[in-house]
Order: structure tokens, then C-alpha cells, then sequence
């Protein structure tokens, strides 16, 4: 199956679920060491289709955490920003609230990334949206711990993969942590 296959495949069966999974899969990442252990965590802005972050940023931003997410600047590259709460969002590219706050840019601090994606797999293999942003900008988290978040119907046995996919540590769902 191709990646454009497997997207398909993928907005098929979001049709027909209904997310119940996600309260426990946040549940999950919430508990997981190294997340409780980080000081500073790269998250993501929920789209419709994906494990929603919404409460899990706030209570990290309330913990003291220092909490960034995504912002798409061009056609190739996002930048990030820290998010302090709901003030700091706002309707960016392709719809997805993005953040207003502080760049920034210290990337060697980032302890987590907790990665959203249409399809994963057990081998820590990940399917974006086909743009590529992800996986260009993660090449500069070289030591940054990634977390692959989904739901359980985008956990599949096989996603194809390029030499420029990077490769998750851990995937997390419903199923399996």
C-alpha cells in the first residue's frame, strides 16, 4: 500500500469512529515518565481528526512546564512558539490553532514531542499529511524523546516509509504504550 493509499484508507475509517479512545490514550500520556519528568515539551494543537491536547496543555502550562507548539511559516517549515494558554492560539494555516507566543528557539531543551499523524505502527513508523513538516523539523530533535499519539483505528501493521521519515520512539493509543 502506498502512503496515499493508506491516507485514504485512513479518512475512511475516521467516518466511522467516534474517538472514545482518546480519554484513556491522553490518560496514558499523562502518567508516562517521561513526560512527568520534562521540563520542556513539544505538543500539537488538535486537529478533528486527531487525539485532542487541549486539557493536557493547560495542565502542563500549569504545572510550571514549559509547553511549545507548531507554526507553519512557509511552505516547507513551521517554527515554534510557547503557549501559555488559550489566549496565545489563533486560526493559522490550514485551519489549525496556532500558537502567538514567545519563539522559540533552543531546541536542544526540548525533553519531549508528543507527534500527531494520520497512521502508525508498532515500529515507531509514522504517516503525515503529505507535506513533510514533521519530519523536517524533527531532524533538528535529535535527542529529543518523540512520542507518536493516536487513536486505535490509525494504528496499522505497516506504514510505508522514505529515508527522510523519522522515526518514532514510542506510539501510544488506547492499545499499546
Amino acid at each position: 500500500m502506498t502512503k496515499q493509499e493508506l491516507r485514504q484508507t485512513i479518512r475512511r475509517q475516521k467516518q466511522m469512529s467516534s474517538g472514545d479512545d482518546a480519554s484513556e490514550t491522553l490518560r496514558q500520556l499523562r502518567q508516562h515518565p517521561r513526560l512527568t519528568n520534562a521540563d520542556t515539551l513539544l505538543l500539537y494543537s488538535a486537529l478533528q481528526d486527531e487525539v485532542p491536547t487541549q486539557s493536557l496543555l493547560d495542565e502542563l502550562v500549569a504545572q510550571g512546564k514549559t509547553v511549545l507548539l507548531p507554526r507553519v511559516v512557509s511552505d516547507t517549515d513551521m517554527e515554534l512558539r510557547q503557549y501559555t494558554g488559550l489566549q496565545d492560539l489563533q486560526v493559522g494555516a490550514f485551519g489549525i490553532l496556532e500558537p502567538t507566543g514567545k519563539l522559540f528557539t533552543d531546541y536542544e531543551k526540548i525533553d519531549v514531542a508528543v507527534v500527531p499523524g494520520m497512521a502508525f505502527d508498532k515500529e515507531g513508523h509514522r504517516l503525515g499529511r503529505g507535506k513533510g513538516y514533521y519530519d523536517r523539523f524533527l531532524r533538528l530533535l535529535p535527542k529529543t524523546y518523540k512520542i507518536g499519539i493516536c487513536f486505535s483505528w490509525q494504528l496499522v501493521d505497516n506504514v510505508p516509509t522514505d529515508e527522510h521519515d523519522i522515526l518514532m520512539d514510542q506510539i501510544m493509543t488506547v492499545n499499546i504504550q
